[in-house]
């Protein structure tokens, strides 16, 4: 069945809605929870990262295509597998409900709707690491996008939580996620200075990406003998 832009855009927005609830919300509950140990906070907001993304892929993977990520819906467009006049529209579908996730979990847990964070990520560091995470995503949502919608849904999961651990900038490798974040002065924030640089590195790690798996899915393809 195919559903209209309309319903759609309103899949992808609530969709991202609940994924940066879940992220700011765990985040919020990991912290007053760990008794100050930091890696325990991350820990669990690891988890709940990983179980909001299986789950969301899965129930909406078919309907929406499941992107909630502008990264993504760009990656998907320059791979010729979606419309470009969709694109715009996705994104801001996608970041209007990252805003206001991270607002419903100011409101869950008693904090002031808008609380700009003063978390500092920046440096070299944490580009690179933002390149890294989301040419990794994107590679990977790639390679399987031939696959069951569930095998991308547990994927893109375990992705994202090994991601939230090897790099520093504990992989945001989401455009809108990084917005929404910036509003919340939280565990899981961003300062808005930070915010341009991080979504500079994820769209050079999404286009690296999208390139490269061209580039192997065309050889993989010349390389397959003809079957007589």
């Amino acid at each position: 069945m195919t559903h209209s832009l309309l319903r759609r855009l309103a899949m992808e927005c609530f969709g991202t809605a609940l994924l940066v609830g879940t992220v700011v919300g765990s985040g919020i509950m990991a912290e007053r929870l760990s008794g100050g140990n930091t890696a325990i906070a991350l820990l669990a907001n690891t988890l709940a990262t990983a179980a909001i993304l299986i789950t969301l892929i899965i129930a909406f993977g078919e309907l929406s295509g499941a992107h909630f990520n502008p990264a993504v819906s760009v990656a998907v467009a320059v791979r010729g597998a979606f419309p470009w006049g969709e694109v715009i529209p996705y994104v801001l579908a996608q970041v209007a409900g990252g805003i206001l996730g991270a607002f419903v979990a100011h409101i869950m847990f008693s904090l002031p709707v808008i609380s700009w964070s003063q978390h500092a990520r920046s440096g070299p560091a944490q580009f690179v690491s933002e390149i890294v995470a989301t040419f990794g995503l994107v590679c990977i949502i790639e390679m399987n996008s031939t696959k069951k919608v569930q095998v991308v849904a547990v994927s893109v999961g375990l992705y994202i939580a090994a991601a939230y651990w090897c790099t520093s900038s504990t992989s945001f490798a989401n455009p809108a996620v990084t917005i929404a974040r910036c509003f919340s002065d939280t565990f899981s924030g961003i300062r808005p200075t930070d915010v341009p640089m991080f979504i500079a590195a994820q769209m050079v790690g999404a286009l690296s990406a999208g390139a490269f798996c061209r580039w192997v899915q065309q050889g993989s393809a010349v390389s397959q003998p003809a079957n007589d």
